[in-house]
């Protein structure tokens, strides 16, 4: 299933993603130093410096595209398995400007699905990411994945 993003409000981004893998293997995928690196940067390269998932744990990846090398970062707020995940998401190439991602991870027999909530601090924030590719690098990022599982 392609993924779907919509915009609940002003000030959010909502994505959602059927996977044909139980609700406990999309976590891992999610949560796993070893499984990150084989899907979370579109294919490429990903580098995985920090990954302490608990609430106050700092994460950091380094996806290495062909062009550049391009940083991501954040702390986790809240980890509850394998049902939900709060955590902040920075990118270096936006200094000071951090979205804070809700994910909840929602089993329906053999399949499972994610759903994330992208909260932004203003309108021009959403729409920014989303015109530096967020849905593409997503959608990307997600096809990935479907092959990891």
């Amino acid at each position: 299933m392609k993924l779907q993003v919509s915009k609940p409000n002003d000030k959010q981004i909502r994505t959602e993603r059927v996977f044909d893998a139980p609700r406990e293997r999309v976590w891992r995928a999610h949560t796993e130093a070893d499984q990150l690196a084989r899907w979370w940067g579109r294919g490429n390269k990903l580098t995985i410096e920090a990954l302490d998932v608990k609430p106050g744990g700092k994460w950091r990846f380094v996806e290495h595209t062909p062009d550049r090398d391009i940083a991501f970062g954040g702390e986790f707020r809240t980890v509850d398995a394998p049902s939900l995940l709060v955590q902040t998401f920075g990118w270096d190439e936006m200094p000071g400007k951090m979205i804070l991602n809700t994910s909840t991870f929602v089993a329906d027999g053999a399949q499972t699905r994610v759903v994330i909530i992208s909260a932004f601090e203003s309108t021009k924030e959403r729409d920014d990411m989303l015109g530096y590719g967020m849905a593409e690098g997503q959608e990307q990022s997600y096809l990935a994945l479907e092959k990891l599982l």
